[in-house]
Order: structure tokens, then sequence, then C-alpha cells
């Protein structure tokens, strides 16, 4: 779907919200990372009030708006409707998978080349990766690559369920899509996504001990060694994987680590100028204001780290809050993943952790976070969370 036609789908979502606190009496109850992030959407607005291009700024502003809007009418929904959790990770997880295929398909045609983010001045042609983009408009690898980061895990997670509710076919054939999804990272050639797979498959394992540690010892261990075997042997002998993955630590010597490099001086500029309250919200926005400071040639459509586009957009107060927020928000996640013995909550809220910091590792080298296929999923993890999660004292 379009963006356009996401933002509008949500916006029906908010409205029926609307309708049903109006005509019924619902209490809610706010989590602690909840407060923080009514308090950064209330320093976004007061951003956008002294914004200089507020026109710009009201659009960024808007999508926000709908954003946050999205979040708390899908935890509302969740809280009274628990029994669809599994639904709706089921549908990220199988929308996730479908977009893996054909990214799968995609890497055995050889497509020719989209993106020019990807440094060939020193590769032999043969070992130029042919990256893979999906159908996510605009087609892009990066964008691809952030997407597949996000739905992962509830791929991944769903091998846990069926394996908690003994469906041994359907065990399997999750375990088969998340080897595909895995396949189809690698083939983005995403370097930010890689990074961000290895941190989620860590996370998997680890969490996964919590089970089958002291009953299934080695088995545990044998699925370890051969997953970390297999991703060895693949940037081993695959020599265009295995310089893509490299090229990470190259620094300077890859152009594509040094534009952003680039970016970043520049946007750290405009940030020093504007700490309090930054541009305004918006990637229109910075772009316009971008141009004031960019070095010659290098153009860009936003900083390339969410954290730093938080702090050029909405100043240093806004950075804290977002910050307050991811951070009571996965401390929240974690503690309740280790102080309970239900396995099917655990699983849940542990596939929603593991993939917000996906996301937000990822988002250390990329913006593709900002991008509307990846915020409704975002959100909706978090929704589960909230749902799920002790709350706080009613206020």
């Amino acid at each position: 779907m379009s963006s356009d036609s996401i933002g509008f789908f949500a916006l029906i979502i908010m409205f029926l919200t609307a309708v049903k606190l109006l005509t019924q009496k619902i209490s809610y109850k706010l989590q602690t990372f909840e407060i923080w992030l009514i308090a950064y959407f209330l320093i976004v607005f007061i951003s956008l009030c002294g914004s200089t291009l507020f026109a710009l700024s009201l659009k960024g502003f808007l999508k926000t708006f709908i954003y946050i809007g999205f979040y708390f009418s899908t935890a509302i929904y969740l809280k009274d409707n628990k029994s669809h959790i599994p639904l709706i990770l089921g549908i990220i997880a199988i929308c996730t998978a479908g977009e893996s295929i054909i990214g799968c398909i995609q890497s055995t045609l050889h497509l020719d080349e989209i993106s020019t983010w990807q440094d060939t001045s020193r590769l032999n042609p043969e070992d130029v990766l042919s990256r893979v983009y999906g159908t996510l408009k605009p087609l892009n690898p990066n964008l691809f690559g952030g997407y597949l980061i996000c739905g992962l895990p509830a791929v991944l997670g769903s091998v846990f369920y069926f394996l908690n509710k003994k469906h041994l076919k359907l065990t399997l054939t999750c375990t088969l899509l998340s080897l595909i999804t895995i396949y189809a990272i690698l083939e983005t050639g995403c370097r930010g996504a890689y990074l961000a797979m290895i941190l989620e498959l860590g996370c998997v394992f680890l969490l996964s001990a919590k089970f089958f540690w002291n009953t299934y010892k080695k088995i545990y261990i044998s699925i370890i060694s051969t997953t970390a075997g297999l991703f060895v042997t693949a940037l081993t002998f695959v020599s265009a994987l295995r310089l893509r993955f490299l090229s990470i630590f190259a620094m300077r010597g890859d152009s594509s680590n040094s534009f952003r490099f680039n970016v970043y001086q520049s946007s750290i500029q405009m940030f020093k100028d504007n700490w309090l309250l930054g541009i305004g919200v918006g990637n229109k926005n910075f772009r316009e204001i971008y141009g004031l400071y960019m070095k010659t040639g290098f153009d860009a459509l936003s900083a390339y780290n969410i954290y730093l586009e938080t702090a050029v957009e909405s100043g240093i107060f806004a950075l804290i809050a977002f910050l307050g927020f991811l951070i009571t928000l996965l401390t929240s996640g974690i503690k309740y993943i280790l102080n309970l013995n239900d396995r099917e909550q655990v699983i849940f809220i542990s596939i929603c952790v593991i993939a917000i910091a996906g996301v937000l590792l990822h988002g250390f080298v990329d913006t593709i976070y900002f991008r509307p296929q990846l915020q409704f999923i975002f959100w909706s993890y978090v929704a589960v969370i909230s749902a799920l999660i002790p709350q706080r004292p009613s206020i």
C-alpha cells in the first residue's frame, strides 16, 4: 500500500476509537513509558509552533500525530481484546514472510541495481551483491532490510508459539520461513540490517535459554553452534556477502560510509544552532534547512540516525523524552519477560522487545524507522507490550 493509503487506514482506526471513547465508559491507565511518549509529543508540538517553516513542519507533525494516535487506538483495543494479540503478530509474520519470499525470487533473478548506495569501485563485477528490494514503495534495499528486521522476530516467534502448542508441522513451516527471511535480509545488502539481525538472533537465543537450557541443553547448544557455523560459512565462501559485510568497518574507505559521516557532521552543526526547539519535525523541513549546512555534493533527505534526526527536528528535550520513552519501554518489557513463567505471554512480549531493539539499532545508521511501513508495525509492538505488562495506578 502507498503511504497515503496506510495513513488513511490509521485515521479510520483513530476515528472508530474516538467513537468508542464517546459512547462507552473506558478506564485507561497510563504506563510509565506512555507518560514519556506524551511528553515527547507535547515537545514536538512546541517545536512546531516555533518553526520558521511552519507549513512544512505541520505536515511532519500531522504524521507524528497519526502514528501516536494509531498507537493509543491499538493499545486501547488490545487491553480489552488480548486474545487478538496472536492474530496481530501473526499478520505481521505472514506479511514479512511473504515479502521475504519475493526477495528470494528477486535474488535468483539477479535484478538490475536500483540503489546507488554501494561502493563498487574496489570490487570485481562478480563480487557485487545484487541487492533485493521487495515490493515496498519507494523501492529501496535499505527500506526492505529495515522492514524485514522489524518483522523477523514475529516470524521467529511463530516458531516458538507453535512449538509451545506442539504443532510440529506448523513449527517446521515457520522455521523454514524464518530461514527464508534471514536469507532475504542478507540479500538486501543493508549493513545496518545485518547488525540488527545479529542482535535479534542473539536475543532470541538468550531468551529461549530461559525455557530450554535445563531440559534441552545439548539440543540448544547444537542449534546455536549450527546457526553460528552457517553464518560464518556464508561470510567465508560467498565473497559478495563477505565484502559487503566487511565494508561496515571500512570507515572513510567506503563511499557510503563517508557520505554518512559528512551528513552526520552537517546535522550536528544544525543541532548546535537549533538545540532548544529544533527546526520542526518532518523530512521535507529537514531537507530545506539542511541545504544551508551540507557539504557540496552531499545532499541528504535525513540525518541517517534517528536519534540525531529527533534532536535536529525537535530539540534536546524531545530527544531526552524520546530516549526516556524507549528506555522505560524496553526496561518494562525485559523485567516482565524475566519474572514471568507463562510461556505464551513471554513469547509475545519477547517478539515485541526484540523487534524494537533491532529497529533501534538499525536506527543508528539509517532513518528508515520513520517510514510508514515500519512505523505502524513498531507501534503495534508497543501496543502489545502496553496491553500485557502490569499497569500503573490510575491517573
